[in-house]
């Protein structure tokens, strides 16, 4: 008898199979003498549209809603249903005796494998592999701890759930927003509470008033002072009379140094990758979106074996992955790597609490190289940008700390209190890691939320002896000047870092409801937010300009006409913390999608009783040639768009597409504009340059040549004798 194993990706099936000796490709299926290795291609299997249900919601009428279905209904993807029936076929073999479960050990991972047995009705026993990564070694190992696939019951009820309560959620209130007003909105539990964060911020910058704000700096003794306000501490005030009479008061004065404070610090690297941290980092350092970045990592755990599974919301390793580190760390030790990874092998890793405790591992640990050996050259420039982030930081743990003595200077002069701050780099640590290519890091992280550009900091400086007592003259005064700013408009990176983080933009001040939303790991979970930011980019509801990412007209009348609940981040925590409850088997999954059933019908009530409009203000004059409806202009993430306004019409158009060619004059990033055959680049600062003049242009500069084009040409060039007429006239020549 045959064990078959079900995989999620044909990718990872095949690396399965090859460790397990299965050599034969049959129909979706590779088989050997006592393993089957079959896939999913992502889900074969989904939950019933509406119309699956009942006939009558063919058609979208208010007047039906809520649907809620007696008996839930599963249907097969229509995009792979063939492979579907491939798994069927394999499944009910009479030489199958036991299914092992090994799609991606998650939630979701648990659903795409419990429905296609559904579905096909097999009730064979269940094992599950369960795995942070697909190295060869990985899978060994799992294969020979394989477990009971009815352990994993409550975590497939957990995640059935969650299917249930956004089918009940969002097609219903989608279907009674779309059917009141006449317009496509959608709406979700995580999409819309998202959106209304980012108007929130919209608000906040407009409502905003700059003010003008003045600070004093003066140099006495070889050192730059700073003005410090003597009760509040603060390096700025808003009255310029207020510093210039300080300024005045200063000529001819000499700074009394009254306090010479010196202290060691130290500052640990900054921990592990989680996915979403990774994303945040990719984002402000490379500009790619959340959903490039689970791409790219995607291509590095399953293609090239060589990080953990990315879809983890841990920072942290536990103690069994200690002893591996030695061989994880020669995997990845050649290139830039080699020189900061020779010096750790030689000597016993150092691990300390800061990124190994089990205690804090949840499904997966953090992200981290595999022991698979690495092949730079095989990677795509975009790969390796990801891969580096990832080695760097796993090697900058096992680093030092970074050590500085800080000395702080306070002194008084006409009444006031100045002071003045210098750094001596003692030991630089897991910073090396770095090699100035990432300056400090610290700098980076004050892109993250709340910091507002406004605070003067003391920057260090090499500082002069200097006692306690001495009295330095003032040769020089100046004061300083600048304008308040409004809180930043969200990128990505900070979008993701307030989904993760959304209690501070709860209205509610229940401390139960803000707990329960930190412990939850706030809005989505770390494998759903990048496709919820692009569904929300999809639906039109926002779009980006340059790297800020602004809400529409859209969106912003979608939150007047959405029930509050939807809006509020409380809502997702709530289900989470029940999710997880039902996934630990303390909470019945029964009970849940009863009272999102009731949630539902009150959600659906209130928006039909609501009073309010929708106005479509970026209709157009050029119609569809579908259905002769007036198209509406809209801006996609990477494009300009005329789309019809007829939900059921679909009819959709690019008008405008944003481009990797560079605009030769301002050398910003051009628009490509198609009108009838010629597509044309158009630049904002006005250049234009026809298709055909670019590609003559190029060619004439010596572009067009792929970076696999070039690597090719050098391994050829590598590889070829030389022979040339000097080298067979050296040949010729004997050397006694």
């Amino acid at each position: 008898m045959k064990s078959l194993v079900l995989a999620e990706k044909p990718s990872v099936a095949r690396d399965i199979a090859r460790v397990l000796n299965c050599h034969k490709n049959i129909s979706g299926a590779i088989e050997g003498s006592r393993y089957i290795v079959t896939w999913a291609l992502g889900h074969l299997v989904t939950l019933a549209d509406p119309e699956e249900y009942d006939k009558k919601y063919k058609e979208w009428n208010i007047s039906s809603l809520p649907m809620l279905p007696e008996k839930w209904e599963l249907v097969i993807i229509k995009q792979t249903a063939k492979q579907y029936h491939n798994v069927k076929a394999q499944l009910f073999r009479k030489d199958v005796d036991e299914i092992i479960i090994a799609t991606d050990a998650g939630r979701e991972g648990e659903l795409v494998a419990r429905w296609i047995l559904d579905k096909s009705g097999c009730h064979k026993p269940i094992k599950r592999l369960w795995i942070s990564s697909v190295t060869d070694k990985a899978i060994c190992e799992g294969f020979s701890r394989l477990k009971d696939g009815h352990s994993y019951d409550n975590l497939y009820r957990a995640a059935k759930s969650r299917a249930k309560a956004d089918w009940l959620v969002g097609i219903n209130a989608t279907r009674a927003l779309t059917c009141k007003y006449n317009a496509q909105l959608s709406c979700g539990r995580v999409q819309t509470p998202t959106l209304a964060i980012i108007a929130g911020r919209e608000a906040l910058i407009r409502s905003f008033k700059p003010e003008d704000y003045y600070g004093l700096t003066c140099l006495a003794g070889g050192i730059t002072w700073i003005w410090n306000h003597r009760k509040s501490g603060s390096l700025r005030v808003f009255q310029k009379d207020f510093i210039e009479k300080i300024k005045s008061d200063l000529e001819g004065k000499c700074i009394s140094v009254t306090e010479v404070k010196k202290a060691g610090k130290k500052t640990l690297s900054p921990g592990l990758y989680d996915l979403t941290e990774l994303q945040r980092d990719a984002n402000r350092r490379f500009g790619f979106s959340a959903k490039e970045t689970l791409n790219i990592m995607q291509r590095l755990y399953e293609n090239h074996k060589v990080l953990t599974y990315p879809r983890t919301d841990s920072r942290y390793i536990g103690t069994d992955i200690v002893p591996t580190i030695k061989e994880r760390l020669k995997a990845c030790g050649m290139g830039p790597y080699k020189p900061l990874i020779t010096g750790l092998l030689k000597a016993p890793i150092q691990t300390n609490k800061s990124f190994v405790d089990s205690s804090k591992v949840s499904d997966h640990h953090a992200i981290i190289p595999t022991e698979e050996y690495v092949q730079l050259d095989h990677m795509t420039n975009e790969e390796r940008k990801i891969y580096d982030l990832v080695v760097r930081r796993f090697i900058s743990v096992l680093y030092p700390a970074f050590e500085y003595e800080q000395t702080t200077l306070k002194g008084t002069a006409a009444g006031e209190l100045f002071c003045a701050k210098g750094r001596i780099i003692k030991a630089a640590g897991w910073k090396a890691v770095y090699d100035g290519s990432q300056t400090a890091l610290e700098e980076d992280y004050e892109e993250e939320e709340g910091f507002d550009g406004n605070t003067f900091r003391q920057a260090d400086q090499p500082l002069p002896p200097v006692k306690q007592g001495a009295s330095l003259s003032i040769t020089r005064t100046a004061v300083t000047s600048g304008r308040t700013k409004p809180p930043a408009r969200f990128t990505e990176a900070t979008l993701l870092s307030a989904m993760e983080n959304p209690v501070k933009y709860m209205e509610s001040q229940d401390k139960k409801a803000r707990k329960t939303l930190g412990e939850t790991g706030g809005l989505g979970t770390v494998a759903t937010r990048a496709d919820i930011i692009e569904k929300l980019f999809h639906s039109f509801l926002i779009e980006k300009k340059n790297n800020e990412i602004l809400v529409t007209s859209k969106g912003r009348q979608l939150l007047e006409l959405v029930p509050e609940d939807l809006k509020k981040p409380e809502l997702t925590a709530e289900w989470e913390m029940k999710l997880a409850d039902i996934a630990k088997g303390s909470f019945k999954d029964d009970t849940f999608i009863r009272n999102i059933e009731k949630y539902t019908g009150t959600l659906i009530d209130e928006i039909k009783s609501a009073e309010g409009a929708f106005r479509h203000d970026n209709i157009t004059n050029t119609k569809c040639p579908r259905c002769g409806k007036r198209l509406l202009a809209v801006n996609g993430k990477n494009a300009r768009l005329l789309v019809c306004q007829d939900r059921e019409c679909g009819y959709r158009e690019t008008v405008a597409r944003l481009s990797n060619a560079r605009c030769p004059n301002c050398h910003k990033k051009m628009e490509i504009i198609k009108k009838g055959d010629e597509e044309t680049f158009v630049c904002a600062c006005g250049y234009k340059e026809k298709m055909s003049a670019f590609k003559a242009r190029r060619e004439k500069e010596g572009a067009g040549v792929s970076k696999k084009d070039v690597q090719k040409y050098l391994k050829q060039q590598k590889n070829e004798s030389v022979n040339t007429a000097f080298a067979d006239a050296l040949a010729g020549i004997k050397l006694d």
